[in-house]
């Protein structure tokens, strides 16, 4: 959201300027001398917080000793600041003109006091001046008398910073082999050191040219440290933009490996100053612990280190998959209880089929989505997609037409999709042909390692209760697909889908009243698929086990499928409905209306006033909202014929006059952060594709997680000399000099040893 200058006759708006603006300060005392410098006398009945909270002056109101410039990108006031530049006379000249910011008449015993603290503030701020211009002076004589040590440490360190620069942006790995995450060897860092030195990198040659020969010229310490610095100069940059939005949502992805420790990766969403919404990649989260640790682990994460607040948070979305579903729903509904409004929704990068599937705790479920994600994986594999398509059409060869939509539809990402059980069921005698093909290797293409993978998912596929369980979900999944299709849609059609809920839970509930009729002919499929595969019906050997220990005769496999697969299954979908589209996340859904496309698809009937008390403490003047909602309604109702509605949040607040809708401008800003809504710029959209592009790319013994971090994010700016004066701070030349040579002392002890 743009900030506006609360100062009278001010004009000015952060989106139309770069200058910075400030908050009004939070000491009670402080902030009554800034509302009474800005004689604005609607602001007198405020308190601190809610000033501090709602209102901004621009740093044109302050004298210019008072600003500070601690980087490229941050501009902050001195505590001692007070805003004393003002026009309060401009508004004189035309009378007639309309006032929002009323400026206050004031008493002679008011301009009394006003002249008292304005002279103890000028000769504060000439006392400030002062300060300033000493140290002005200070570093003007402090910089050109830099040691010529200094001076080529700093060099030195910025050659560092421009190798791991091109590290990030070429992906590639600090270390050929990586034994830990600890253990950090730097053999390709120092190859390029090596490199840059020959190219005539006249820093990095005079800084090396008295070391060992047989010494690493950067020690494994100090590599820690500049990833350190670096990765944390980049991440700040992405957290102050998060900081200026205020609210934001929670996205984690599938867990990832380092060092044998699974970690979770964490996103935030959030709406930046140009009102465009993104996605960025933050950092890793050690995935240790039961439920309550990792809540805390994740809130210390996210406010002690990060600086934000929980309480700002409007939503969280969690792609786990495995073991993982499970603990990370206990954690969705743990942070749910701490922080209400941090609603729990499926997120627009999963298909929602997909997701309730991945979240249902039964084996032999988990069991066919983890063969989905191998099969996915098999087919990045080179050539294993052209037999795929060969077994295609040689199965369906009597059938041109199908063989042609299948080939259409098996293409990269398919097991991700809202009907991936649809494909798998009309793949799975293709896929087996192709798995046997590859597996056979007569042509010599493919390598042991694939050759075993073929042969191992080949053997999943043909087992009965795997078909049995795919069609199960095939079928249940029916009833979910046209509203998870909606439900990564546009606006509009999200809208649709949050009023449609009690209908897809109807059926849900219709089929779970009639599961006997259902299941009979969804097991009749099933075996049909096995016949035609030749795979015999049978029920699991392990189950069979059990029941002949407990000497409970023969189990019909038709009554043991419904128990153990179709029931849980329709049960376990139902609770996942009810639990993700809970009567608080439907409220939030449904002002989605505030979009002027869905406003005008319900001919501007609607009613976001019944829904608006979920965001009521997030808006500027919540008690002027239902007439400024009806404002809303009739701008767009009587718009002239030429004037096209827009259609999502992100264009709406592209709008040049949504500001004099405050209430409406924050409403779409809070809505447009919850994960469930796609997102409309495609930078920011493939920010987990990234990862895990980067990911598959990497082997794992050599994935380093600040260079991952910093790979996935190279389009954040950052400054080489904001990072030296980091280190320089940090690390100082001998400190860096001792922690060197305390690491080559036991080469040197080893050394003696040996010679000895």
């Amino acid at each position: 959201m743009p900030n506006f200058c609360a100062a009278p006759n001010c004009t000015r708006k952060s989106t139309q300027s770069d200058l910075a603006f400030f908050r009004f300060p939070r000491d009670p005392e402080r902030c009554r001398i800034w509302v009474e410098n800005c004689r604005r006398a609607d602001l007198e009945g405020k308190t601190s917080d809610q000033l501090n909270k709602h209102y901004r002056l621009c740093a044109k109101h302050f004298d210019p000793a008072m600003v500070c410039k601690t980087s490229p990108y941050r501009t902050v006031l001195k505590d001692t600041a007070i805003p004393t530049i003002f026009d309060l006379t401009s508004h004189l000249k035309n009378p007639h003109a309309r006032h929002r910011k009323r400026i206050k008449e004031l008493t002679e015993e008011d301009i009394r006091k006003m002249k008292e603290r304005r002279l103890a503030s000028s000769i504060e701020q000439l006392n400030s001046k002062k300060d300033a211009a000493a140290e002005d002076a200070s570093t003007n004589e402090e910089e050109p008398q830099w040691s010529t040590e200094e001076k080529a440490f700093r060099e030195y360190l910025k050659s560092l910073f421009e190798i791991l620069v091109m590290f990030v942006n070429q992906g590639i790995p600090l270390v050929a082999n990586k034994v830990s995450e600890s253990e950090i060897t730097s053999s390709n860092f120092q190859a390029l050191i090596n490199y840059r030195m020959n190219a005539g990198d006249e820093a990095l040659r005079k800084r090396f040219d008295t070391a060992a020969v047989n010494r690493e010229y950067v020690s494994a310490t100090q590599l820690s440290q500049l990833l350190d610095i670096f990765e944390n100069t980049v991440r700040e940059e992405m957290l102050m933009e998060v900081r200026e939005s205020r609210f934001f949502s929670l996205v984690t992805g599938d867990l990832v490996e380092f060092a044998k420790e699974k970690h979770l990766p964490l996103f935030l969403r959030f709406v930046n100053q140009h009102n465009v919404l993104r996605e960025e990649f933050l950092d890793f989260l050690l995935f240790e612990g039961d439920e309550s640790v990792l809540v805390d682990r994740l809130e210390a994460q996210l406010t002690e280190r990060w600086g934000l607040s929980m309480e700002d948070c409007r939503g969280q979305a969690h792609k786990a998959t495995g073991t993982s579903t499970t603990k990370m729903k206990a954690v969705a509904v743990l942070l749910m209880e701490k922080y209400p409004l941090a609603l729990h929704m499926s997120c627009s990068h999963t298909a929602l089929n997909i997701h309730l599937a991945n979240n249902l705790p039964l084996p032999n479920v988990q069991i066919v989505m983890v063969t989905l994600r191998r099969i996915g994986a098999f087919f990045r594999t080179p050539f294993t997609q052209d037999e795929l398509e060969n077994a295609i059409f040689a199965h369906y060869h009597k059938n041109d037409e199908k063989a042609n939509a299948l080939r259409q539809a098996c293409g990269p990402g398919w097991v991700e999709q809202h009907n991936a059980f649809d494909l798998l069921l009309d793949l799975l005698p293709p896929l087996v042909l192709c798995m046997d093909v590859v597996r056979d290797n007569d042509g010599g293409r493919f390598a042991n390692a694939v050759t075993a993978e073929a042969y191992s998912i080949a053997e999943i596929l043909v087992d009965f209760e795997v078909i049995v369980t795919v069609v199960i979900l095939k079928n249940v999944l029916t009833f979910t697909r046209a509203f998870g299709r909606n439900l990564q849609g546009e606006t509009l059609d999200v809208f649709l889908a949050a009023t449609s809920i009690t209908a897809v839970l109807h059926s849900l509930n219709e089929v779970n009243d009639n599961i006997d009729v259902y299941h009979e002919f969804w097991y009749e499929e099933a075996v049909g698929i096995a016949n035609v595969m030749e795979i015999p019906v049978k029920v699991p050997r392990l189950f069979i086990r059990k029941q002949r220990a407990v000497d409970e005769g023969e189990v019909q496999a038709e009554l043991y499928f419904k128990e153990y697969v179709t029931v849980p299954v329709i049960h376990g979908v139902i609770q996942e409905v009810e639990d993700m589209f809970s009567e608080t996340n439907l409220k939030a859904l449904k002002c989605l209306s505030l979009v002027p496309a869905v406003m005008g698809q319900m001919k501007f009937n609607t009613t976001e006033e019944n829904y608006a008390d979920v965001y009521c403490n997030d808006l500027p003047n919540a008690d002027t909202l239902p007439a400024e909602l009806h404002c809303w309604r009739i701008k767009w109702k009587h718009r002239s014929k030429d004037v096209r509605l827009p259609t999502t949040i992100h264009e709406t607040l592209q709008l040049p006059d949504v500001k004099f809708f405050p209430n409406v401008n924050a409403f779409l800003k809070v809505l447009s952060t919850l994960p469930v809504l796609k997102l409309e710029n495609s930078k920011s959209s493939l920010a987990s594709n990234r990862l895990q592009a980067y990911l598959d790319s990497m082997p794992a013994n050599q994935r380093n997680k600040s260079l991952v971090m910093l790979n996935i994010n190279t389009h954040i700016k950052h400054d080489l000399d904001v990072m030296v004066d980091k280190y320089c701070r940090l690390y100082p030349e001998d400190e860096a000099e001792v922690e060197a040579e305390a690491e080559a002392e036991p080469e040197e002890a080893d050394e003696e040893v040996v010679m000895q």
